[in-house]
Order: C-alpha cells, then sequence, then structure tokens
C-alpha cells in the first residue's frame, strides 16, 4: 500500500474515467454517456437487474438504491437511498452504490434481515417494488439500527406502492 487514500486514487484520473463502487467492487468506465441513468448502467451493464425501472420517473420508487459518500471535512460516511431511474451515472463519481443484490440474494442463501421479514411476513404485493422497499429500509437502518415509526414512514415515502 502506498498510502494514498480511494480519494487520491479517484482524482488522479483522467476527466473521461468514471470511477465508483457497486456492491463493493469497483468500476472504471471511459467515456460514459452522461444522459445514462444509473438504473439503466446497473441493467444493462452490470446485469443487476433487482433494481427495477417502474415509472422512470422517480415516483414509484422501485429502482431505489443506497448511495454512499464520504464527507471529506470530518471524514464521516453519509448513506442515503436514491431513485435509480433519475441518477445521472456521473453523478456517482467517488461514490459506493449498493443494490439489492449487493445486500443479500436467494441465490446467494443469504438475505439481509430486511429481506427476510418481508419474505416471512408477506410484505409485498406483486413484488415488482420490493427491492425499493428493502433498499429504503436497508438505507434508513444503515443511518438509524433503532428508527421510530415515523422514521420509516419518511424512509419510504419515496416509495409509492405502500402496503
Amino acid at each position: 500500500m502506498t498510502g494514498k487514500s480511494h480519494v487520491d486514487d479517484i482524482t488522479s484520473y483522467e476527466h473521461n474515467t468514471l470511477i465508483f463502487y457497486v456492491n463493493g467492487r469497483r468500476v472504471e468506465e471511459s467515456n460514459v454517456d452522461p444522459k445514462t441513468t444509473l438504473a439503466v448502467y446497473l441493467r444493462d451493464h452490470l446485469h443487476l437487474t433487482g433494481t427495477k425501472i417502474g415509472c422512470n420517473e422517480g415516483g414509484c420508487g422501485a429502482c431505489t438504491v443506497m448511495i454512499s459518500e464520504i464527507n471529506l471535512t470530518n471524514n464521516e460516511i453519509r448513506h442515503y437511498s436514491a431513485n435509480a431511474c433519475l441518477m445521472p451515472i456521473c453523478g456517482v463519481f467517488g461514490k459506493a452504490v449498493t443494490t439489492v443484490e449487493g445486500i443479500g440474494s436467494v441465490v446467494s442463501k443469504r438475505l439481509h434481515p430486511v429481506q427476510e421479514r418481508l419474505a416471512i411476513t408477506h410484505g409485498s404485493q406483486c413484488g415488482f417494488c420490493t427491492p425499493g422497499f428493502v433498499m429504503a429500509m436497508y438505507s434508513l437502518l444503515r443511518n438509524n439500527p433503532k428508527p421510530t415509526e415515523a422514521d420509516i414512514n419518511e424512509a419510504l415515502q419515496g416509495i409509492a406502492y405502500l402496503p
């Protein structure tokens, strides 16, 4: 290790290279079309189809992912949920993206407790927006492990299909 931080590593690249992380894996992409959304990139380039594209207007929440970024003034990591259908791919430069596949899946035989509880309680309707519910709750719990009912309601505001 050379003592360089990942921030130094990222800022040393040419202006046409996009660097970010998805589910813990570094992604480098050159000459990305800035009109490409994060949702399209995740689905079409990384084949992470758990992030759904429903309304493509940020209204349904089926495309919700968690974004993590470092505040360089205090070195704290901030986690927040975002609608991937609205986020330009260039908006994740230097950030970490977590998708529903990144927290657990039936393929890996490892579900996150949020996923487990939704499955056990039959907490989905048709299932299309379930990844959005999962990621909104996961983001909330990353920041607030003991949320109040009001916190939960606020975190789920971006999901149009509340049960």
